[in-house]
């Protein structure tokens, strides 16, 4: 297993985190075991204490006073109180009491007098004198425990009971047991190695079942990471499976397949720009190219001596006239496609847009010819466009109608009217009309349905191209139907301004 890759981390991070808890929960175990064992060895003590009749302790207070100073230095106790029970001394009669090994018992009397009463302890040391106000704090005290951990600089850590003795509720002193808690803090020791003996056995366990459970757990994760190698690898087509279990993985699978669909849609739009740019290139290429070969070949005529006939000279002239306007017309248009691509510029103010078609009605009838030319406008009818640009749309339709409807039988109807909110102008005419495979493909730069009849009448493809882009700068749409019965019509919808 590789030290960087995922699963080792998460191995080493989870198992390094339940190596920490079990460390502070074996901190805790020892500090609260620590008190409770002490706690329960005060309350031992206190109980065989109480066990002994309160006289008892005052006969054998009084016995130790009675044998001299001696006896309450705590080295010559001359009885059995070191084997744990009172004998017979001077023919006094002891009470027998039990305490733990290798304590000291002491009594400290109203008058502040500590009385040795027993040393079990190895060396025989001193019983550990308190400060005065533990000792009446304990004379004080009620039916709790009242202990102390004390560490004195000749002797280890002992734990010192107090426990006030009263006779028909007079206080006759304290009795004081001290022990050495090294044997407590050995079973401490033996149980916060077998805690740390078990948590290791707990560890190795969990680390070898972690293991199994994080490699399936990471399989969602291991596929995602070979399936976007073979998408690494080119194949935009593979998508990551999105139901794999985990809401997580899910959740990233679904981002990253939209990720994935949007590129491929830029790959192929992109794709598509580029082919369309080289279409766009060679069509415009060819566009200028037949002009251009056209004047070239009737200069070659004037020159092989047609210059000097005056009808040859004419007819070659006004040729070349209408190629170079032709080509001229195409350049214009071009330039204008380009512009609209890169910076458009549009001012669009609020008008009344059946007045605009009003005031180019004889230019549209002039434009018209013998072709039949009929208005139906509602007034009133307010939208925000440029007049200009306006203007240049409605002529390409009207211009495309006249193309192709006849010059004495055609017919061409102007309509302006409210529609979806807005307003819709509609150019419909009763010429042959459009096949359908050609109708998605209309306003393609450079695109014609009949390239024969186009190029008779002169046209590049690109008047409706440069159409639909002024129709979208005024935020409209537009759209064409061919009818069985024959005519073609255009729809342009603009959005009428929002009321103040």
């Amino acid at each position: 297993m590789k030290t960087n890759s995922l699963r080792f981390q998460l191995l080493a991070r989870s198992l390094l985190l339940m190596a920490g808890l079990l460390v502070i929960i074996g901190l805790f175990q020892y500090v609260f075991m620590r008190g409770f064992l002490y706690q329960n060895t005060a309350s031992s003590i206190q109980s065989q204490i109480l066990a002994i009749p309160p006289d008892a302790w005052e006969r054998s207070a009084w016995d130790i006073k009675d044998e001299g100073p001696d006896k309450m230095t705590g080295n010559a106790t001359g009885d059995a109180w070191g084997d744990g029970q009172f004998g017979n001394n001077h023919g006094r009669s002891r009470t027998p009491i039990f305490f733990l090994q290798d304590s000291i018992i002491a009594f400290y009397d109203t008058y502040g007098t500590l009385s040795v009463l027993s040393n079990a302890s190895i060396d025989g040391q001193d019983p550990p004198t308190l400060d005065e106000k533990d000792y009446q704090a304990a004379l004080r005290s009620k039916h709790e425990v009242t202990y102390k951990v004390i560490e004195q600089a000749t002797s280890n850590e002992q734990l010192i009971v107090l426990q006030p003795i009263k006779i028909r509720d007079q206080l006759l002193g304290v009795v004081q047991v001290s022990l050495e808690t090294k044997p407590l803090k050995d079973i401490l020791t033996r149980q916060l190695l077998t805690f740390l003996l078990i948590s290791l056995l707990a560890l190795i366990g969990g680390m070898l079942a972690f293991i199994s459970v994080l490699r399936k757990t990471l399989v969602p994760l291991s596929k995602m990471v070979e399936t976007v190698e073979q998408i690494d690898a080119g194949n935009l087509a593979i998508r990551l499976p999105s139901d794999q279990g985990q809401e997580e993985i899910d959740r990233l699978a679904d981002s990253f397949n939209g990720m994935l669909e949007r590129l491929e849609t830029s790959f192929e739009a992109e794709k598509e720009a580029k082919e369309r740019m080289r279409q766009f290139v060679a069509d415009a290429s060819h566009e200028l190219r037949t002009p251009l070969t056209s004047i070239h070949g009737f200069l070659e005529v004037l020159l092989r001596g047609a210059m000097n006939q005056p009808d040859k000279l004419n007819r070659s002239l006004t040729s070349m006239y209408t190629e170079s306007e032709r080509m001229k017309k195409l350049i214009q248009d071009l330039l204008q496609l380009a512009k609209l691509d890169r910076s458009p510029n549009v001012q669009l103010i609020e008008g009344e847009l059946d007045e605009i078609i009003k005031g180019m009605a004889p230019q549209l009838r002039l434009l018209a010819g013998d072709r039949k030319v009929s208005l139906k406008l509602t007034s009133n009818l307010r939208c925000r466009f440029d007049e200009d640009k306006m203007k240049q749309v409605i002529l390409n339709l009207f211009h495309n109608a006249v193309q192709h409807t006849d010059p004495e039988q055609g017919d061409i109807q102007v309509t302006l009217e409210n529609a979806s909110g807005g307003v819709e102008l509609s150019v419909r005419d009763n010429g042959s009309g459009i096949p359908s495979e050609h109708l998605p493909k209309l306003f393609d730069r450079f695109y014609r349905s009949d390239s024969s009849r186009t190029r008779k009448y002169g046209g590049a493809g690109l008047g409706l191209a440069i159409t639909k882009s002024l129709v979208e700068l005024h935020g409209g749409a537009i759209r064409v139907e061919s009818f069985a019965e024959g005519g073609t019509a255009f729809y342009v919808w603009f959005p009428q301004p929002c009321p103040e």
